[in-house]
C-alpha cells in the first residue's frame, strides 16, 4: 500500500478526478491500480479564486516495490504507515482474581472513556466512576440550568457529566499532538465505531457537533458495558486513599493507592487508579494536595469570547467563492505575538456556534463556544486568548511554587466576571469598538449574542489584568488586518473565558505513574497532558496501556 499526499482537486471536481489524479501522480494506467482509499482531505483557501481540495490517499497498485523504486525520493509518494492498533496486553480469563485488582477509572470525559473501553477491549472490566450525570440526564439540565429553569449543579454541568467538558462544545477532532503510534487513527475509528459520521476519518479538521456527541457517547458507554466495564454517574470520588509505603526502596515512592473515599462515604479497594480528571476538577486538585500527591503549575491562558456574523467569516475565507456547497461555514486560526511580551491567540473557534454557560461553581460565570453539527447558528465565535506569566499569579500563590495559584486567578476572575455580569449567572459583554476606545457599552449593534441566560453591557477593561487587556487592543487590529471585517465594530465580547486548559499537571514518569504515588496514573486533560477532545482521547489509549502492563505484572505475582 502506497501513501500519496497533497493530491489537489478543484472544488467542483468529479468522483472520478480523485482516480485520475493518483494515476498521472504515479504514472500508471488504470490496469494496475487495484483500488485506493482517502484518508485526508483538507481546503486550500490561500487563493480566493482558485480554492483546492487537498487530499492523501491509500492507494493498493500491482508493482509497489518498482513504482517506490522509480519515485525514491518523492515525499509525497511513500510506503503508507500501518495504522492499525495492537493491543499490548490481555487479561486472563479468570481476572481479576482479587478484588483490588479491578482497576478503577475516575472521570468519564473522553480520556476516562478511552481509557476505560481500550481496558474493557483487553479483558480488565474496569470500573468507570463519574460525579456527574448520565449524559440524557446531563443535557437536560444543563441546558434547563442555560434558559434559567433550573438551579445550578455543582456535580454536573457543562463541566461535569458523562462525555466531559467537550460535550458541550464543538466536538472538535484535530489537534497538533505527536502521534507516531497513529493513536488517533484508534480514537477516530471507536467514535465512528460508536455511531459518529465516518467522514470525521478523512476530513482534515473533523467535528461531531454537541446533539450528536451525545449519540456517540452513549454508544461508548454500552459498549464498555458490553465488554464487562462498570458505570457508575453521581459517584463523586472525595478521597484517594493512600497508605504510606515505609520500605520504598524499590520504586522510590512513599505513597500507595489502596482505594478511594465516595461522597456517601462509601469505600472502594483498589491498588490501580487512572485519575483521567478534567481540567476543572479544583476540588479533586485539592484533594490530592491534602493527601500528598505531587502537583505542579502548568501554563495556561485566559481571556475573553467574541462573536462575529457568521457570513462575513465566510466572506472573509472564501471570497467569491462564498456559499459554495462543497465548502460549508468557515473557521479561522488567528495569533498575534503583542508588543508586551504576550501571545494572544484565539482558541476553540466554533463556526455557526454559540457562546455557553461553562461554570462548575456557584456564583461564578465562565464561557465557552459549541456547535451542532449542521453549525448553522447565526454568529461565528470563538475565544480570544492571552497567555499568562508568573508575575499575574504572584499574588495569588499561598508560598512560592504553589500549584494552585492558577486555580485561584481563575476563581477570581470568575467572580469578577458573575459580579460585572450583574448576578443570576448573566455574563458581562461589550461591543468591540466600545472596548477598544476603553468606554463602557450602552447598546447593541447588528451582532446579538447568543449566550445564555444573558448578558449585561459593561467595560471589559475592569475585568482582566492590565496586560491582557492591552494585548488584546492590540491583536484585534492585527487580526483584521489578516481576515477583512474582523474589526466590525459591533462584534461582541464576552467574558470570561478561563478554562482553555488545566492550570494543573500531576507529574508523571515514563510508566505513566505519579512521581510519588505507586497505583496512580494521572492522565488527560485535568492532569496536564491533553488540551481537546482528540488529544485526551489519545492519553486516554496510551495510559490504559500503561495500566494493562501493571495489572498483567500484579497478575503474575499475585
Amino acid at each position: 500500500m502506497l501513501r500519496l499526499s497533497e493530491l489537489k482537486l478543484p472544488l467542483d471536481h468529479s468522483p472520478e478526478a480523485i482516480e485520475a489524479v493518483i494515476l498521472k501522480r504515479l504514472r500508471i494506467p488504470p490496469s494496475q491500480l487495484i483500488n485506493h482509499r482517502l484518508v485526508k482531505r483538507s481546503i486550500d483557501a490561500r487563493r480566493h479564486e482558485r480554492i483546492q481540495f487537498i487530499y492523501s490517499a491509500d492507494v493498493k497498485v500491482r508493482g509497489e516495490a518498482a513504482l517506490l523504486k522509480r519515485h525514491a525520493g518523492n515525499q509525497k509518494i511513500r510506503k503508507a504507515p500501518d495504522t492499525r492498533y495492537y493491543p499490548v496486553a490481555q487479561a486472563p480469563t479468570d481476572f481479576p482474581q482479587v478484588e483490588t485488582q479491578r482497576p478503577v477509572v475516575v472521570g468519564a470525559g473522553p480520556c476516562g472513556y478511552f481509557a476505560a473501553l481500550l481496558l474493557a477491549q483487553m479483558g480488565f472490566k474496569p470500573l468507570l466512576l463519574e460525579r456527574g450525570q448520565s449524559i440524557k440526564k446531563r443535557t437536560l439540565e444543563t441546558f434547563a440550568f442555560w434558559r434559567g429553569q433550573r438551579p445550578f449543579n455543582p456535580d454536573s454541568n457543562a463541566q461535569f457529566g458523562e462525555g466531559g467538558a467537550g460535550t458541550f462544545s464543538d466536538g472538535k477532532l484535530y489537534s497538533q499532538v505527536s502521534d507516531p503510534e497513529h493513536y488517533g487513527r484508534k480514537v477516530l475509528e471507536e467514535l465512528v465505531a460508536s455511531g459518529a459520521n465516518p467522514e470525521i476519518l478523512t476530513v482534515h479538521r473533523p467535528h461531531i457537533g454537541t446533539y450528536k456527541l451525545a449519540t456517540v457517547v452513549r454508544g461508548m458507554r454500552a459498549r464498555i458495558e458490553e465488554l464487562g466495564g462498570e458505570i457508575r454517574f453521581e459517584t463523586r470520588v472525595d478521597e484517594l486513599l493512600l497508605r504510606r509505603d515505609l520500605d520504598h526502596s524499590r520504586t522510590g515512592k512513599p505513597l500507595q493507592v489502596v482505594g478511594l473515599k465516595l461522597a456517601d462515604g462509601s469505600t472502594i479497594s483498589s491498588r490501580h487508579v487512572l485519575f483521567a480528571l478534567g481540567h476543572s476538577a479544583r476540588d479533586s486538585f485539592a484533594m490530592l494536595e491534602r493527601v500528598g500527591v505531587k502537583l505542579e503549575a502548568k501554563p495556561f491562558s485566559v481571556g475573553l469570547r467574541i462573536e462575529h456574523p457568521q457570513p462575513l467569516i465566510d466572506r472573509a475565507r472564501w471570497g467569491p467563492m462564498v456559499g459554495h456547497p462543497q465548502l460549508g461555514h468557515a473557521e479561522y486560526k488567528l495569533v498575534h505575538h503583542a508588543r508586551n511580551g504576550r501571545s494572544v491567540y484565539s482558541f476553540c473557534m466554533c463556526p455557526g456556534g454559540v457562546v455557553v454557560g461553562a461554570t462548575s461553581q456557584a456564583d461564578c460565570v465562565v464561557t465557552n463556544g459549541m456547535s451542532q453539527h449542521t453549525r448553522n447558528e447565526r454568529n461565528a465565535n470563538s475565544a480570544l486568548v492571552v497567555n499568562l506569566e508568573h508575575q499575574d499569579l504572584c499574588s495569588y500563590e499561598r508560598w512560592p511554587g504553589d500549584p494552585l495559584a492558577g486555580v485561584a486567578l481563575q476563581r477570581d476572575l470568575e467572580r469578577r466576571a458573575f459580579q460585572l455580569g450583574g448576578g443570576g449567572y448573566c455574563a458581562p459583554a461589550q461591543r468591540q469598538e466600545d472596548f477598544l476606545a476603553g468606554r463602557p457599552t450602552t447598546c447593541l449593534g447588528e451582532v446579538i449574542p447568543s449566550y445564555l441566560p444573558g448578558i449585561t453591557l459593561v467595560d471589559l477593561n475592569q475585568m482582566l489584568p492590565a496586560p491582557l487587556i492591552e494585548a488584546l487592543r492590540e491583536a484585534l487590529p492585527a487580526f483584521a488586518r489578516r481576515l477583512p471585517g474582523y474589526e466590525h465594530p459591533d462584534a461582541v465580547l464576552t467574558g470570561v473565558e478561563t478554562r482553555t486548559s488545566s492550570p494543573v499537571r500531576i507529574p508523571r514518569d515514563n510508566s505513566f505513574e505519579s512521581l510519588n504515588t505507586t497505583g496512580l496514573i494521572p492522565a488527560g486533560e485535568g492532569a496536564g497532558y491533553a488540551g481537546g477532545i482528540l488529544s485526551a482521547g489519545i492519553d486516554g489509549i496510551r495510559a490504559a496501556e500503561a495500566l494493562a502492563k501493571q495489572l498483567v505484572v500484579a497478575q503474575s505475582s499475585a
